[in-house]
């Protein structure tokens, strides 16, 4: 079992020493999400809350994935990188692809591309990327991303890109690995047959059981072996070596968790400071990372 630490709503002052604590307790990698920014109105509710507002407040920060990823990688030896998760389709094929193969060459190889089609019309409205195809456009961008990561001669011609031979430098030591998120019949066929991986967010351990269930019938109908496949997920409950056991014996690779959301202070009571933190962090890598690695 591997264990990643998310990042979102972390105070961006606290990203380093929050992510050179988890490399201290034994996490594989840490996990950064994505946001453009905030529109005062929103064009269309948030579609996974009750009243569509979204999960997060107007100054709450979403750092630049990559630019947070290069950072953490100076200040690091050996964790990992992710986004949980980035939306390509927001922006376009070749900033992505620039962007995202700096950050593997100088994490030396340490960065995996978690993804996702986007929820938020107005992030693609005001940087000129079309909403209603993004699936698509993922789909194909999905495709050719790779193939620019070669560092090789590339030459496309699809529905949304269309170059004629071209290169990009610098490219990543190894391929990068892409992740892709989500729980619809769409991202599991997306996983299947693009991805590396599946990450899933936010289930009881009942619903992780199902959706576990339903990736793997999406690797089959894609004649994809689920050996090497990764399937990472965050789980509504509290921390359990027997319940992190049992996903792992249904094929769950990774564990999503954010141990110091849940900090204390010295009289029991939450705390955001960031020793507090801290201190949670070390406790989850000792208590569970420990046992289980």
């Amino acid at each position: 079992m591997r264990f990643w630490m998310g990042i979102a709503f972390a105070d961006s002052d606290h990203l380093v020493p929050l992510g050179q604590a988890a490399e201290r307790a034994g996490f594989h990698g840490v996990a950064i999400s994505d946001h453009i920014f905030y529109p005062q109105e929103f064009s269309e509710p948030y579609p996974y809350s009750d009243d569509g507002a979204p999960p997060y407040q107007p100054d709450t920060a979403w750092p630049d994935p990559w630019v947070t990823i290069s950072h953490l990688a100076a200040v690091t030896e050996r964790l990992r990188f992710s986004t949980n998760v980035y939306v390509p389709v927001a922006r376009d094929l070749f900033t992505v692809a620039k962007a995202v193969s700096t950050a593997a060459v100088l994490s030396g190889g340490r960065v995996e591309f978690g993804v996702g089609p986007g929820w938020c019309r107005d992030e693609f409205d005001q940087m000129g990327q079309d909403f209603a195809t993004r699936g698509r456009r993922l789909n194909e961008m999905l495709e050719v991303l790779p193939q620019l990561w070669t560092g090789e001669w590339v030459e496309h011609h699809g529905e949304f890109f269309d170059f004629d031979p071209l290169r990009i430098a610098p490219t990543p030591p190894d391929p990068i690995r892409i992740i892709v998120g989500g729980h619809s019949t769409a991202a599991y066929r997306r996983a299947a047959r693009y991805g590396d991986g599946w990450l899933g967010v936010l289930y009881t351990p009942e619903e992780a059981e199902r959706r576990v269930g339903e990736v793997h019938e999406a690797l089959e109908a894609a004649g994809r072996d689920p050996d090497g496949f990764d399937l990472t997920l965050s789980l509504l409950a509290r921390d359990d070596l027997d319940l992190y056991r049992h996903v792992g014996s249904l094929g769950v690779t990774g564990i999503l968790h954010a141990p110091w959301m849940l900090a204390t202070d010295p009289d029991g009571n939450h705390s955001t400071a960031l020793p507090d933190r801290l201190a949670a962090i070390e406790r989850f890598g000792a208590e569970v990372i420990a046992p289980l690695t």
